[in-house]
């Protein structure tokens, strides 16, 4: 029967296709797909993970001693049937619900997504996506966007905040969800989670570290379902990333680390296969690396619908199943679950310990008392009942006291914060002949559909022509209460300067007229240009151009205006292929803003606020210069062949352009001011001495091994405003191993960065914490982080290819 690969499902063992081809059909400038040959078996190196059993139990190291405490003595007063409905996600108000128990005074667990908003929710606040937040490179504005989030969630009612994203890391520049994450680089994107997490949890609601692991791309991330079969007739099988282990340790559960390191309450297990076996029921991954490598003592909760077994999930480590029902997303509820009763049945008849339903408890609840959530928190909004099309009033298999306050407006002065954020993370990429910032100008033309509003409403889960792009599409979105866009924000701020701004928001127009009879009376002194770049979750990236021909636009404005200013809002990654126009003066990377994006990017235009975004990831010359694009196709129909190797490897990015010697158009941690910094030479100072190759065996912390986050060396160095503008500067630091680490280690790794705000004449000192972490590589064969002997070149700079110090650490193991 089909149901049986949901109750019985366990590890998966095979041998597949390890094969990629070039799909020659795609140009230059589009996306390109590896496509998985006929004919072709050969074993890898890795494609199979190994079982890890039994799931440890939540110890309460690292401060969660007395929350543990309470949680078991919770679970001590449970019936089965209670624990049952602890673990397993019903109908409800809420993206997720865990059911009330009145009798002992529990009040239930409502979770909603997500990164940038609480989605499910009126009079909330859009914020600045992930990728905007990681291109501020500011670990203060990254705590601060957390911490405002947190408020908005409590205030609603919502326990867990299903945020933030790390996985996608952006392995493939395609990738549909790399927005919601922050960079390719595991470095950047551990410190935003760790500061994202810890602003989360400071306004008291459970943060979600997700999608764990190896979740990078969204093309076939679930089963493909037989049309005429049953809700869990399978006709293949989800896609395997296979990734070997040095890769994951410093790549994939880098970032994870950072967030378990900062107490996170919660992972999310993914919808993909790692190494053959389920992301929700991977043993190794779960069992090994999260909860017995890491530390981890909080909850793995499944990604909606990602359960497809009951007692291997249960065995694998996985904690909560969400959001309860059977089929895709689990939203078959009157089907039963796979847990539930099915849970207890399987406690009943002997084949699942109920200590093992007891550690599942004891791990959610612990965060639930840590936060202190079992004491005075907000009731759910009544109106998230009414907004939640996901599990609407009709599918409730129970009813939920909604009390309370309903409509709630949560949004208190985040509006001014948001504005901040966009501006901070606003990344100017030209700036020829001083175009920017504007001068007063009183004649300016905007150009595009992405300059104004937009004519399907605030709630867009798919791509639309006409209106600005604020955020991107899926369960990563915000419901938007008001949105200001460019072309508002323009206008608002050219009257002060008494200016006439025309407007042409439809490309198609653009692009077959003469834009000299668009305009009057004559050539403007300005001209905007506003692109747009669509992205969701549920499919990747067809190509890395602007959508809506937007290239065609620029250059048909950019034939007869020779200063044209072109903005980007973006999920990623844009090509940029007229970045060499003559005409085109200044080129601005704003990402995706959230509801002040009009006002974000006109006071950057304007030069009321200095950019000091830096690229987050890479922008090459072409799309076909990247590697690692998603697996898009198979030509085989094995239920298990949809197979993606991760044969790059540790060369992802920056790494991969490094290593290759490939030129790029704009390098990862670019971005231009409107003022000059300079960077004094560096100094390197031993924390420690006798420094061991392996850290010594301590007991387990979150995070890993205590001694992984001790300092080692610290950096220094002096970064001065030799301008006449006060601005902020981003000294990165990147770190090359010694000859002596092994084959495949990247030329360089960012290892530290700071964001300094300067007033003109104004000179601070820098200091980078190198930790053994930093310092270190993952040795497959001694299971552990090891210091490889010999010199370390360590590069300051402001890009990964703008170096302006460099100095030398040499490391003699004792």
């Amino acid at each position: 029967m089909a149901i049986a690969r949901y109750l019985l499902g366990g590890l998966c063992l095979y041998t597949s296709a390890h094969a990629q081809a070039f799909d020659s059909t795609a140009s230059n400038d589009d996306a390109f797909s590896y496509v998985q040959p006929l004919n072709t078996t050969i074993l890898g190196p890795y494609g199979h993970s190994p079982s890890v059993l039994p799931a440890p139990n939540a110890t309460g190291n690292g401060g969660w001693e007395d929350a543990l405490a309470k949680a078991r003595e919770f679970v001590a007063q449970l019936t089965l049937e209670e624990k049952a409905d602890m673990v397993t996600g019903q109908p409800g108000p809420c993206v997720g619900n865990i059911v009330a128990l009145p009798r002992l005074g529990f009040n239930g667990l409502c979770l909603q997504d997500g990164p940038l908003a609480i989605r499910v929710a009126d009079y909330a606040s859009v914020f600045a996506a992930g990728v905007t937040a990681a291109a501020t490179w500011d670990k203060g504005i990254l705590y601060e966007r957390g911490f405002a989030m947190g408020q908005e969630f409590r205030a609603k009612g919502a326990h867990v905040a299903l945020a933030p994203v790390c996985g996608p890391l952006g392995r493939s520049a395609y990738s549909g969800r790399n927005w919601e994450g922050f960079s390719p680089d595991p470095y950047l994107t551990g410190i935003a989670m760790e500061r994202t997490v810890t602003g989360i949890q400071d306004a008291g609601v459970q943060a979600t570290a997700k999608h764990y692991i190896g979740n990078e791309q969204e093309t076939q991330r679930n089963p493909t379902f037989n049309p005429n079969g049953s809700v869990t007739d399978v006709l293949f099988e989800a896609v395997s990333a296979n990734i070997d282990d040095r890769t994951i340790h410093e790549l994939y559960l880098w970032p994870f680390a950072n967030a378990v390191h900062a107490k996170v309450a919660s992972v999310m297990c993914s919808y993909q296969r790692i190494n053959g076996s389920y992301g929700c029921e991977n043993s190794k991954t779960l069992n090994g690396l999260l909860k017995t490598e890491l530390g981890f003592q909080g909850y793995v909760m499944s990604d909606w619908g990602a359960t497809h077994s009951g007692l291997a999930t249960a065995e694998g480590g996985m904690d909560m199943n969400m959001p309860g029902g059977l089929g895709m997303y689990g939203l078959y509820p009157q089907l039963g679950s796979v847990w539930g009763g099915n849970l207890t049945a399987a406690v009943n008849n002997g084949s699942l310990p109920e200590s093992r339903v007891d550690d599942m408890i004891i791990r959610i609840l612990t965060p639930y008392y840590l936060l202190g959530q079992d004491q005075d928190f907000p009731t759910t909004d009544p109106s998230s009942a009414d907004l939640n099309t996901f599990s609407p009033r009709s599918t409730w298999l129970r009813e939920f006291n909604l009390t309370g306050p309903s409509n709630r407006d949560v949004r208190d002065d985040h509006g001014a914060l948001i504005r901040r954020h966009g501006a901070a993370g606003t990344v100017l990429l030209k700036n020829e002949n001083n175009a920017l910032p504007l001068k007063s100008p009183k004649s300016i033309a905007v150009f595009g559909n992405d300059a104004g509003e937009d004519t399907q409403g605030f709630y867009n889960q798919v791509n639309f022509e006409y209106g600005t792009l604020s955020v991107g599409g899926g369960s990563g979105t915000g419901r938007l209460t008001y949105l200001i866009t460019p072309l508002e924000a323009v206008k608002q701020r050219a009257a002060q300067d008494n200016a006439l701004v025309q407007q042409w928001l439809n490309n198609t127009l653009i692009i077959n007229s003469n834009v000299t009879d668009l305009w009057i009376p004559q050539v403007p002194e300005v001209c905007l240009v506003f692109l747009k770049t669509w992205a969701e979750e549920g499919a990747d990236r067809p190509h890395l151009d602007v959508d809506w021909d937007g290239n065609d636009v620029v250059e048909s404005v950019a034939k007869y205006c020779n200063n044209t200013v072109v903005v980007t809002h973006s999920s990623g990654i844009n090509t940029l292929p007229w970045a060499d126009h003559p005409n085109v003066t200044a080129i601005v990377a704003a990402h995706y803003p959230g509801q002040e994006s009009g006002n974000a990017i006109v006071d950057v235009l304007y030069g009321d606020v200095n950019p000091s975004g830096h690229l987050p990831y890479t922008i090459a010359l072409n799309g076909t210069d990247y590697n690692a694009p998603p697996t898009t196709a198979i030509q085989t129909n094995g239920t298990d062949d949809w197979q993606s190797w991760f044969d790059e490897k540790l060369h992802i990015d920056y790494r991969y352009f490094d290593a290759e010697n490939i030129t790029v158009r704009y390098e990862f941690g670019f971005g231009l001011s409107y003022t000059i910094f300079n960077m004094s030479e560096i100094t390197a100072t031993a924390v420690e001495t006798g420094i061991s190759s392996l850290p010594a065996d301590q007991p387990t912390q979150p995070g890993g091994n205590p001694l992984l986050w001790t300092t080692l060396y610290q950096v220094s160095l002096d970064v001065s405003n030799s301008g006449d503008v006060y601005g902020a500067a981003v000294p990165q630091l990147y770190v090359s191993l010694p000859d002596s680490a092994p084959e495949g280690t990247p030329l360089r790794q960012l290892r530290g960065f700071e964001k300094v705000y300067l007033s003109p004449g104004e000179t601070q000192s820098v200091t980078f914490d190198l930790l053994r972490r930093d310092l270190s590589y993952w040795d497959v064969v001694q299971q552990n982080w090891v210091i490889p002997e010999g010199e370390f070149t360590l590069h300051a700079g402001w890009s990964s290819r703008d170096f302006q110090a460099e100095a030398a650490i040499t490391v003699v193991s004792s």
